[in-house]
């Protein structure tokens, strides 16, 4: 039976929901919000993570990577996994564990505990997120409605960005810290109420790759290990990422069937989608995980006030993800991809004017255009990935897509919590810089894109 049969109702029945595209993109946002949600609510609640389970800024580094660096390592092989097994099969697995891993966050008593519960949320959000991406895929056949879908699925992480912030520090500061995970189960629920809806997903052949999923996890590990730690330590860490890296590139270029087909890196489209995703990670998430330690840390704001600093900067984003979508439409994927770049460089240097004296809704306004250029710019690279490939290796790109990504994030938030380490405000400073150089190079890359409209 075929794609197209599976979601033609039956005859002689009632309309079935399940065969309609859109609760499958419903099922689809609401995964990758909770995703997102459990990325930025956490990030305003670290302070008061750090005091209630006695950890220094090294700790809350690690509070954010513990899921960041699972979800990275295994989205590589969970794309083949949602292929293999079928996306709505993978994805239903995924929030299942995702949900209880997060009740798990919740109650740990103590860092040891939250990071182990941390690193299975970063594990299942590494099997939801292609498969949510797959469903999306499948479900809009149509080139055109499938990027509108696209920014859509994106629009939902972005409204969870935008609400992470704020619901992260009103319930620390209303209730406590644990309230943020607390939040997941009825979202996970009504997740899965969704999927129930959907028609489950065709299987394909997709080997799983072991050699090379061990090499990736262990690569990406001593990288961030390197990037968090200080002296002889971390430069054992590097000579291990170095060697591991070496060898999943041996390994992947040998197999038959790898987790990531590096013939895929020949496509200009693609190797500009990965470079300048990582580039759009690291501006974005990296300024709210420093910022986020700014507000509070310098200025002085409760958990609660840090969180309404983002709130000019986030909630346009869904309303950006959506335009982006019509402007690729008419004009083509490049337009819309470089100028969001530019934007958000613009952005970047910008904010290298703000510090302690600066006034607060001054500080607040200048953090939008960097949402605004990353928001504009995200949706279009997204289709154009799954563009760029065949229909059947859409769940290994997308997770080869946010592998990358959610790797630049891990990275970023382990080298700008060192530098956080000898101080915020300065760290600021290098963190927008950083940022901004790596955003100037990634825009001037996407100009290789071709001019075609998507």
């Amino acid at each position: 039976m075929s794609t197209t049969d599976l979601l033609r109702p039956p005859l002689g029945s009632a309309v079935a929901p399940e065969r309609r595209p859109g609760t499958a993109l419903a099922a689809a946002m609401l995964g990758f919000a909770l995703i997102t949600l459990d990325t930025s609510v956490v990030n305003v609640a670290l302070p008061a993570i750090g005091t209630d389970l006695r950890a220094g800024m090294t700790g809350l580094s690690w509070v954010v990577d513990a899921y960041t660096l699972p979800f990275a390592a295994l989205l590589l092989s969970s794309g083949a996994l949602a292929d293999r097994t079928g996306a709505s099969r993978a994805y239903a697995f995924g929030v299942v564990v995702f949900t209880l891993a997060s009740v798990a966050c919740g109650l740990a008593p103590g860092l040891p505990s939250m990071l182990a519960a941390r690193a299975v949320q970063g594990a299942a959000a590494a099997v939801m997120l292609p498969a949510s991406l797959a469903l999306v895929r499948e479900a809009y056949g149509d080139p055109v409605r499938r990027a509108r879908a696209v920014s859509l699925w994106a629009a939902g992480g972005t409204v969870a960005v935008a609400l992470g912030p704020v619901a992260g520090g009103a319930l620390t500061t209303a209730w406590s810290w644990r309230g943020i995970f607390f939040v997941n189960l009825p979202l996970g629920l009504l997740a899965l109420a969704l999927l129930t809806r959907v028609a489950r997903s065709p299987r394909r052949p997709a080997p799983l790759d072991l050699p090379g999923q061990l090499t990736a996890v262990v690569a990406l590990t001593a990288l961030t290990f390197a990037a968090i730690e200080h002296g002889p330590r971390a430069w054992w860490a590097l000579g291990v990422a170095a060697v591991s890296f070496a060898a999943f590139l041996v390994i992947e270029a040998r197999r038959r069937h790898p987790m990531v087909p590096l013939d895929l890196f020949r496509s200009t489209t693609v190797v500009v989608a990965v470079t300048a995703g990582a580039a759009n990670t690291v501006a974005f998430y990296g300024m709210v995980f420093v910022f986020g330690l700014f507000f509070q840390q310098v200025l002085g704001l409760s958990a609660l006030g840090a969180g309404l600093m983002f709130l000019p900067m986030t909630g346009l984003l869904a309303g950006v993800n959506v335009l982006s979508a019509k402007v690729a439409a008419r004009y083509g994927a490049r337009l819309p991809i470089v100028v969001g770049q530019v934007v958000a460089v613009a952005g970047l240097l910008a904010l290298l004017t703000v510090d302690a004296g600066t006034a607060r809704p001054v500080q607040a306004l200048l953090l939008v255009p960097l949402a605004l250029g990353c928001g504009f710019s995200l949706p279009p690279l997204i289709a154009a990935m799954l563009e760029a490939v065949p229909a059947e290796r859409a769940g290994t790109a997308a997770g080869l897509l946010n592998a990358i990504r959610q790797t630049a994030g891990a990275l970023a938030v382990a080298v700008f919590g060192s530098l956080a380490a000898d101080g915020v405000a300065a760290a600021l400073r290098d963190a927008l810089l950083i940022s901004a150089g790596l955003l100037a190079l990634t825009a001037l890359g996407s100009l290789r894109l071709p001019r075609h409209r998507a």
